[in-house]
């Protein structure tokens, strides 16, 4: 175990330089990631923000015994899970088959070109992005305009402010801003696959749709369960950017998931107890979620992320 241990010691002094290009990753991790977690004790507490951490009061489970009798949690809780599920049971394939047409395509200049506007929508934040859409769905915006002329609908129609059409609405306009840039994990990993299985697949007579079937597929299996594990574990966590900037009077019953409740109750309300206590009770249940998957993941594809 020694000699490890030296071994060990001696390789990180003499990749000092690689090594230290981590310590501002570590150190960030640190300061915002895991001092913060000293704080969760205030879901116990009836914290008083002039008042020092521990001489607060103890209250116990009080405040999550307050937001499991809330039907505004369970309202957030529907929604969260809700966008979540057309996330991962549509949203989360999009960007792989992308990756398996951009792959196909035979023209390297094309391709470039239509890799370049499918990032650029990522590098837009949602404040602009956010603000763009609700100017193209508005009454006299061009997704009425367009719906209109193609006879779709007979007058303006406020999408927006129908709480029906939020979920869809925040789907598709997630797929337009990040699927070209979540697709690039895809094609990193398509990039390590060995040229010599197409060859090998053509010589026995594979033609394109096969070999992206039976080789390309079979090829990034891993990293495609992988960032499924990540998914499905993150599903009661939402884009709380997309939200907050969309989100309005009208459309908030569909509109208000759990970050944005949390966000509602702690900073819009001063009760920051309560949201702490919903956001523990959140993150116990997303690694909850993360442990299942993991298991389930390694069981169906000997693949995990532990």
């Amino acid at each position: 175990m020694m000699n490890k241990a030296k071994k060990k010691m001696k390789l990180l002094i003499r990749q000092w330089q690689l090594q230290s290009m981590v310590w501002p990753g570590l150190l960030w991790m640190a300061v915002f990631s895991y001092i913060p977690l000293v704080y969760l004790v205030i879901s116990f507490m009836n914290y008083d923000i002039s008042v020092p951490l521990f001489q607060n009061e103890w209250v116990g489970l009080k405040h999550f015994k307050a937001f499991l009798a809330d039907d505004r949690f369970w309202r957030s809780v529907v929604n969260t899970l809700g966008m979540s599920a057309l996330k991962i049971c549509i949203g989360f394939f999009i960007p792989i088959f992308f990756a398996l047409l951009l792959n196909e395509m035979k023209s390297a200049r094309f391709k470039k070109v239509v890799q370049t506007i499918s990032y650029l929508p990522h590098f837009i934040s949602w404040a602009i992005f956010g603000g763009i859409l609700l100017n193209w769905l508005s009454e006299s915006g061009i997704i009425n305009q367009l719906m209109m002329a193609l006879h779709l609908q007979s007058r303006p129609v406020l999408y927006n402010g129908n709480p029906d059409y939020f979920w869809g609405i925040a789907f598709l306009s997630d797929i337009v801003k990040e699927t070209g840039w979540s697709a690039i994990i895809y094609l990193a990993a398509i990039a390590g696959i060995d040229p010599g299985l197409y060859e090998a697949a053509e010589l026995d007579g594979a033609n394109r749709w096969q070999k992206m079937r039976h080789i390309t597929l079979q090829c990034i299996r891993p990293t495609v369960a992988i960032l499924f594990i990540l998914q499905v574990s993150n599903c009661l966590g939402s884009n709380f950017d997309q939200i907050f900037f969309m989100k309005n009077s009208a459309n908030m019953p569909k509109a208000e998931t759990i970050d944005l409740y949390i966000y509602n109750m702690g900073l819009g309300q001063g009760r920051y107890s309560f949201s702490t206590s919903v956001l523990f009770f959140r993150s116990i249940i997303a690694f909850g979620l993360l442990q299942l998957c993991n298991f389930v993941s390694k069981k169906l594809t000997g693949e995990t992320i532990i």
